[in-house]
């Protein structure tokens, strides 16, 4: 009986000490949220209508550009993550694991080369290179992505998928020196992108929600013209402004920021 007795209390500290050094970190409204996020752009029909509508009218601009004359050959710039192709399953397994975004996760499954094409983005892409549009992938993923991000592209036939056209990120995250370059010998037709920086130098260095918004206003003319915008309610600069650019929050301390910024009804 003593022995049995023994027993139980060594049991009972073992899951005591167990339950002190492992807990379960209960999920952050800002985790759970990605839950939903990624499910509408894996599920929900609305969000494929917003891709195709997006990626329609990309081919009426085109049509319409390719009639002027220009002396330099045409050439569409376009992103590639939630523009191109679709990563909501990373997204939607940190999510449920209530896991923060961390590089090393993050290459392993852009080096799987496995992520869908957006809806509607292959069918476009291929359509203008058969108007003689040449297509370049500017893009924030790092250097030692790039056999991965090429694997990727030539799994469904995409065109100029090859690391000419291909310009990673280098020193910093801003496109506006890789756009220039392929301005010095193309005339840049379109920008497609789910990211307000990949349209437009003004949005670099960070701006705050305000000044966001502003540079929106003023730049609305562009929008559905020259630059064609995808949906993601995921991630992105947006998600980086309401946390004025701090990486180095909790999940509590997110979850702080986002219920005094949402708009609730008033008691």
């Amino acid at each position: 009986m003593k022995k049995y007795i023994l027993l139980l209390i060594i049991n009972v500290c073992l899951l005591s000490a167990q339950a002190q050094t492992d807990p379960k970190t209960p999920a952050s409204i800002a985790n759970n949220g990605k839950v939903w996020t990624s499910i509408f752009q894996q599920r929900a029909a609305e969000y494929k209508a917003l891709c195709f509508q997006a990626y329609n009218i990309a081919r009426l601009r085109l049509d319409m550009a390719i009639k002027k004359h220009h002396t330099k050959p045409y050439a569409v710039i376009t992103d590639i993550d939630e523009t191109l192709l679709d990563n909501s399953p990373y997204d939607a397994q940190r999510a449920i694991n209530n896991q923060e975004f961390s590089p090393n996760s993050w290459k392993e499954w852009t080096a799987k080369a496995i992520c869908d094409t957006v809806p509607g983005a292959a069918s476009f892409f291929k359509y203008a290179a058969s108007k003689g549009v040449t297509i370049f992938y500017i893009t924030n993923r790092d250097e030692d992505e790039r056999p991965g991000t090429i694997k990727n592209l030539q799994l469904y036939n995409l065109p100029n998928a090859d690391d000419a056209h291909l310009l990673l990120r280098s020193k910093t995250s801003s496109k506006e020196t890789r756009r220039l370059d392929v301005l010095k010998s193309h005339q840049i037709l379109l920008l497609c992108g789910d990211n307000l920086p990949d349209f437009d130098l003004l949005y670099d260095n960070h701006p705050d929600e305000a000044n966001r918004a502003a540079i929106t206003e003023k730049l609305k003319k562009e929008f559905g013209n020259r630059y064609i915008i995808l949906p993601n309610v995921s991630y992105d600069d947006w998600e980086n402004a309401i946390f004025n650019y701090n990486n180095k929050l909790t999940n509590a301390q997110k979850d702080s920021i986002i219920k005094a910024k949402l708009k609730t009804v008033p008691r």
